[in-house]
């Protein structure tokens, strides 16, 4: 008999299903007696000992399912070791809920955050596997995570729709793209698109080149110029901050994201009308793409795979197109960003896109 604890922790995405569905399945279908407990919304669930035992049938018809059935909440690293409202301490509450139901091990699904938490509960002696999960692909250790296609996808189609408006009202169009730290979702997204202009957080713009490569559009004729921004893009003046220093000014800060602070020097510094989109909280919502079904499912086969082997203290990544075994304590407190020199970089630069750097 094997007892699973399952949960998913962070911001939701496509294919968290998918993936809880490859291990289980591989489980049920390797002949072994299982018990599935899912703790429900996150970390949390753990903490309370909030749970509903699942079985085989609770994971069918949810291959294209997006979101999670087991809900998920977000618990920054940061408060592990803060008492909880009632005064608890997190990490006991958690040990002592899976050592009560005398758990085998705990499947955990999430991203940065998460995956710092679960390499804690390793360190306090819990067996643990994890899978990559995330729309931002910033994980360490993975050259993939899954949810990220499918929000490549979605921004990707909502940069082309922005294009038919933009080229009929020859106008400036920015289209927002989720990412605070790292550049995967919108370089992909708007290389996809054929976005003009790309700006990542890893590669601080200066306004006065940005602007250059939108004059140069109008030189060369075109009508119109579209922006992909990720949230977390920064011009260079403020990347030269400290911390302190810039979070002084996001304080005082009168705009309601990056983009309409590009958008508003756009318009003054050439007098052109320019439009913000944000397709928001969308890039994480609706079916995962076929690739993500996939995907996910290769993983959590691989996971159910180390669960009847026992193997524990391992994330499921995918590295040259193989899946692997990751130890958990080398991919905790990690983030994988875009290398400015990175030859995808360069192959956009020889494409004509600007990064408002040079």
């Amino acid at each position: 008999m094997k007892r699973i604890g399952m949960l998913t922790s962070g911001g939701d995405c496509q294919a968290l299903n998918a993936a809880m569905r490859g291990v289980v399945k591989t489980l049920y279908n390797s002949g072994t007696e299982v018990e599935i407990f899912g703790f429900q919304n996150g970390y949390k669930g753990l903490i309370n000992s909030d749970f509903r035992m699942l079985t085989n049938r609770d994971f069918s018809g949810i291959l294209t399912k997006g979101g999670t059935i087991l809900g998920s909440s977000r618990m920054p690293f940061k408060e592990i070791d803060i008492p909880d409202e009632k005064g608890r301490n997190k990490v006991e509450e958690m040990k002592h809920t899976y050592h009560k139901l005398n758990l085998d091990c705990m499947i955990i699904l999430g991203g940065n955050g998460t995956h710092k938490t679960a390499n804690r509960l390793r360190e306090e002696g819990l067996n643990i596997i994890t899978l990559p999960k995330t729309i931002d692909n910033d994980l360490w250790g993975t050259d993939m995570t899954f949810g990220f296609q499918s929000a490549v996808d979605i921004a990707t189609e909502a940069i082309d729709c922005i294009h038919t408006t933009a080229d009929s009202h020859g106008r400036v169009f920015i289209v927002e793209v989720m990412g605070h730290k790292a550049g995967w979702l919108t370089l992909n997204a708007g290389m996809a698109s054929g976005a003009d202009i790309i700006l990542i957080p890893e590669i601080p713009y200066k306004i006065d080149k940005v602007i250059k490569a939108i004059k140069r559009r109008e030189a060369g004729g075109s009508r119109f110029t579209i922006l992909a921004v990720a949230e977390g893009a920064i011009s260079e003046e403020d990347s030269k901050l400290s911390k302190k220093d810039f979070k002084k000014k996001m304080e005082q800060y009168p705009f309601p994201s990056v983009s309409y602070e590009v958008a508003d020097a756009i318009q003054k510094k050439t007098g052109l009308e320019v439009r913000v989109t944000v397709p928001g909280h969308m890039q994480r919502g609706g079916a995962p793409c076929p690739y993500d079904r996939v995907f996910a499912s290769r993983l959590g086969a691989e996971a159910g795979k180390l669960i009847l082997k026992d193997e524990y203290g391992f994330m499921v990544g995918y590295k040259n197109r193989e899946v692997v075994k990751v130890p958990l304590k080398d991919v905790a407190g990690k983030l994988k960003t875009v290398d400015p020199e990175a030859t995808i970089v360069k192959e956009a630069k020889m494409l004509g896109i600007s990064f408002g750097d040079e």
